[in-house]
């Protein structure tokens, strides 16, 4: 069995984020798109976790499920904020941390209290504890939490950002450094970009949505397989043990991670670099080029994420480093040549696909819900069904999309400081601003 997890979303008491996003909301999307495993995210706000304790059943050790009737499972995990000065430069910092149990949950709120932090405020909480010592608060509280640096390359609020981060895990974290086990990758960067980071080559690569609404869930996601190719674990036997130790890498573990799921990078807010307010964006190239400074008012860019690991990369990957394998349902898998890590795919969500098809998102979500009723859900859809089942659900184009989604053949026009890139499949032969299509079952390389 494949254990489809999406495991970085935020609730309605966070910034941002629609009102709609409670439990059921969660748990309906989840299962619309057909993953198995979902966070509850935001258990440090109060209100929030006192719904979470009333709704959620645990039904093995640290996972949880609204109902018995229920597909979807839920784990603990929440999104910390950290702003703090350190070496006379300020830091943000955003860490998603896992708990094994509502009682650890409730500890570790219990300390942040202690220090002053407003966990009213947001379902995200602002702190000024340093990444460091707020993993050695979280260690000393139960070992059996784990943290993982969110959206690693971000510019803002994140462990590498080019505004806000650092140089390296030894900087963040000091001696705790072999305490972190994984990143996670984020909407701008992929795992190409980030098996070129020296201090990453044995920590896990995660994907997950950072949803701020139902429909966003899934369009980042990690898959779990069975340690042994002979196990037949089961969704009600899974464990929060289970998850961590397929993170850690251990190899007692009864799962292990068999691939990611993920945007487009160039379809990232912060893939390239530039200056939003002057609908100026460079390419890494240019940035080399013409400098990091904006022409028209003279303020720094904001440096994108292929930028920023060109800045921090001990090797420079090449499609001659890599394979792409294609499954019997037409689905490209990108790996390391040497096939040391987990591979990925590369997708785009079905209701962004249905929107360019109709050209309406009203149309689109109504024809989405029927294909979820009537085909399955929407993995089974982007990622396993059959072309001519897709064909006979009579919606033009549809097949052709899917089969250039898999083929790796949608043409992006990447994003940059907080725009979104616009991803087209479709009428590639023109780019909507100017750069090149990324096609031919290749990723965008430096």
């Amino acid at each position: 069995m494949q254990i489809i997890a999406d495991l970085h979303l935020h609730s309605k008491y966070s910034r941002a984020v629609s009102q709609k996003m409670d439990l059921l909301e969660i748990a309906n999307w989840a299962e619309k798109k057909g993953i198995n495993l979902v966070t509850t995210g935001d258990w440090t706000h109060p209100l929030w976790l006192r719904e979470i304790k009333s709704r959620l059943k645990e039904t093995t050790p640290g996972i949880y499920s609204l109902s018995s009737k229920s597909p979807v499972r839920f784990i603990l995990t929440s999104e910390l904020s950290s702003i703090y000065n350190q070496n006379g430069k300020i830091h943000r910092i955003h860490n998603l941390v896992f708990s094994p149990s509502i009682e650890t949950v409730e500890k570790i709120n219990k300390k942040l209290l202690d220090y002053g932090v407003n966990l009213l405020a947001d379902g995200r909480p602002i702190m000024g504890i340093s990444a460091k010592d707020l993993l050695k608060i979280l260690l000393n509280i139960d070992k059996n939490i784990l943290l993982v640096p969110c959206h690693a390359w971000t510019p803002w609020f994140s462990l590498y950002g080019s505004k806000s981060g650092f140089d390296s895990m030894t900087e963040a974290f000091g001696e705790l450094e072999n305490y972190i086990y994984a990143v996670e990758t984020g909407l701008s960067s992929d795992p190409i970009m980030n098996w070129q980071i020296k201090e990453l080559e044995n920590r896990s690569i995660l994907s997950f949505s950072d949803a701020h609404s139902g429909p966003k869930l899934g369009r980042e996601a990690t898959v779990f397989v069975p340690n042994k190719a002979n196990d037949q674990l089961n969704i009600n036997d899974l464990t929060y043990d289970d998850i961590i130790k397929a993170i850690k890498k251990d190899p007692t573990g009864r799962l292990k991670i068999g691939y990611t799921i993920e945007f487009f990078p160039e379809e990232g807010k912060y893939h390239w670099s530039g200056h939003r307010a002057h609908n100026l964006r460079y390419n890494p190239e240019e940035v080399l080029k013409k400098g990091k400074i904006c022409p028209i008012c003279k303020k720094p860019l904001t440096i994108g994420v292929e930028n920023r690991v060109l800045d921090l990369a001990w090797r420079r990957i090449t499609k001659k480093d890599l394979i792409f394998l294609k499954n019997k349902a037409g689905l490209i898998f990108v790996y390391e040549k040497e096939k040391k890590r987990p591979p990925f795919v590369s997708l785009v969500p079905l209701l962004e696909v249905l929107i360019e098809i109709f050209n309406s998102p009203t149309k689109a979500l109504t024809e989405y819900n029927n294909l979820i009723k009537t085909l399955g859900t929407e993995f089974d859809i982007l990622i396993k069904k059959d072309y001519l089942e897709i064909e006979k659900t009579g919606i033009n184009k549809l097949k052709e999309a899917i089969k250039i989604i898999r083929e790796r053949r949608v043409f992006v026009d990447p994003g940059y400081d907080g725009v979104f890139g616009v991803v087209k499949i479709f009428n590639q032969e023109k780019s909507v601003g100017g750069s090149t299509p990324q096609i031919d079952a290749q990723p965008t390389l430096f």
